[in-house]
């Protein structure tokens, strides 16, 4: 119920902004008269819409975060751990030249951990207690490393625009399909017919489909950075050993709410394959840091 509460807000919010910027814009209706696209103008339409979703959703990201993991904000440490928890955050983002993130831990027995955040001094970085309960503190300063390194490289903002820019493309492109099907092959004469929506409704599944093989590239690609800064800023070796520890544990699934997975430290096996992973398989990216010198 909550995630779903949560969805309508979003959709909400982002309607709400698309209108008042497009009616800013003056931005109307696409079609002209004579039942052509105004390509301007449909450009136009696609980027305010396609960036307004990707925008919300990161001004949000916090406050999703929370409410659909669960996490619970260290405020006053309440013993050892949560106050290492907090010391050890501290000291890498001062390391990482980054302001100091919200510190979490969520409830779930599965080993995880995420970064969120609409900028690199604003963010929230939280771990699960069943990372906590399994992994060494090394391995847990590692991990903390990693998700910090997100931060630092403003993995968050970056994958936003890229979203934003994927959903701008896909929406513009398949509605010139639709409005060239619906004249070519349905023959609509005056504004567009049902050839329109019908068409543009299957290219804009089709074409989210295939751009989201650009989004998850970087994704995978940013999972790479993301190590390669949680060696550095706190120990090789521990990241390593973090990763390992990961890859003993990928029998268990990922219980890391949909819009999360992402942000997350691992994913669960995909259906689809490698080129629709968020995350690169783990033996490459123990594999990629052992190759560093």
């Amino acid at each position: 119920m909550m995630r779903i509460g949560l969805f309508l807000l979003t959709n909400l919010a982002i309607i709400l902004v698309a209108s008042v910027t497009l009616n800013l814009l003056g931005v109307g209706n696409y079609l002209q008269a004579n039942g052509q696209l105004d390509l301007n103008s449909l450009l136009a339409f696609c980027a305010v819409f396609g960036m307004a979703g990707s925008f919300v959703s990161l001004l949000m990201s916090k406050w999703m975060a929370r409410r659909s993991t669960g996490t619970q904000i260290i405020e006053t440490p309440r013993n050892a751990d949560e106050q290492w928890l907090l010391s050890t955050v501290k000291e890498l983002a001062d390391k990482a030249g980054i302001g100091m993130p919200e510190v979490g831990i969520f409830p779930s027995p599965v080993s995880n951990a995420f970064a969120t955040g609409w900028n690199r001094n604003s963010a929230l970085v939280a771990v699960s207690a069943g990372l906590l309960q399994r992994f060494n503190r090394d391995e847990v300063k590692a991990v903390l490393a990693h998700e910090i390194g997100h931060v630092a490289n403003g993995d968050m903002i970056t994958l936003t625009l890229i979203q934003g820019v994927v959903n701008t493309f896909v929406m513009f492109f398949a509605r010139i399909i639709g409005h060239t099907v619906d004249k070519v092959v349905f023959k609509t004469e005056r504004g567009v017919g049902i050839g329109f929506y019908i068409t543009t409704f299957i290219a804009e599944m089709v074409l989210g489909i295939l751009a989201s093989m650009i989004v998850m590239w970087f994704s995978r690609w940013r999972e790479y950075r993301a190590d390669a800064a949680g060696a550095t800023l706190a120990n090789r070796q521990g990241m390593i050993a973090a990763l390992q520890r990961l890859q003993a544990e990928q029998g268990l699934p990922n219980d890391m709410p949909g819009e999360m997975t992402a942000f997350g430290i691992r994913e669960g096996k995909s259906k689809l394959g490698e080129l629709f992973m968020s995350h690169p398989p783990l033996e490459k990216r123990i594999a990629a840091l052992m190759a560093r010198q």
